[in-house]
């Protein structure tokens, strides 16, 4: 996710050994690459005022305040992701339910107070224009209505497909109406559900051509060819 930038400071605010973290250093002063401890844990306003002063890092904050360094996805995997955004968008033209839509890099701070961006997200729009300007214009602080991930070639790293199921289950777990986990490789989808609705593992559809999101969002249907095709 990327936040708008904010001025540096001056090199003399660094610490003495860059890109080590001093605890009395104001976060909005730090900037990447950092020499990251695995015992840091940041507040969601630290982290808010982290990705101010690093807007091109790719960054999302576990519920236990730790980072997630996410990499730039692959050319195939955002020819997917641009494709998917597209089809939601007509999806929710034609549908005419009071949805707003989000790309992949909004990035909304859970009820759990962990930071993360979908790949594509829809919000209720009551939901939406309840919340204030300052929030707004931040991560918004909720849990997205309908979450949707794409899962890269590979299982391993942040945007895999373990640590994408961990993602899933955190959306699940802090309120998430719906979610779809698409799998291009395998052309398979995995639907998560509400823990109120269903068990805690997600039904699985196999070779997958067209997702509805009944009865959750009636009318709300996307055909996936477009995303299997890359």
């Amino acid at each position: 996710m990327r936040a708008p930038a904010s001025p540096q400071a001056p090199p003399s605010s660094q610490p003495s050994c860059p890109g080590l973290l001093s605890p009395e250093q104001p976060f909005g002063s730090i900037t990447l690459p950092l020499i990251l401890s695995g015992s840091l844990r940041l507040s969601p306003e630290q982290f808010a005022e982290l990705c101010q002063a690093n807007p091109e890092a790719v960054l999302e904050l576990a519920a236990d305040g730790s980072l997630i360094l996410m990499t730039p996805t692959g050319s195939e995997t955002g020819g997917r992701n641009g494709a998917l955004s597209g089809l939601l968008w007509q999806a929710l033209k034609a549908s005419s339910l009071p949805l707003k839509l989000f790309d992949s890099s909004t990035g909304f701070r859970l009820p759990d107070n962990s930071v993360l961006s979908p790949d594509a997200s829809l919000v209720a729009l009551d939901r939406w224009q309840a919340l204030s300007t300052e929030q707004r214009r931040g991560f918004a602080p909720l849990c997205p209505d309908l979450v949707v991930e794409l899962a890269s070639p590979s299982d391993e790293g942040p945007r895999g497909l373990s640590a994408l199921r961990q993602k899933m289950a955190a959306y699940q777990l802090n309120g998430a109406c719906l979610g779809w986990l698409l799998i291009p490789q395998e052309r398979a989808v995995e639907i998560w559900e509400p823990l109120a609705d269903s068990p805690a593992q997600p039904r699985r559809i196999e070779a997958a051509s067209r997702l509805e999101a009944d009865p959750h969002f009636p009318g709300l249907a996307i055909d996936l060819e477009a995303i299997w095709a890359g």
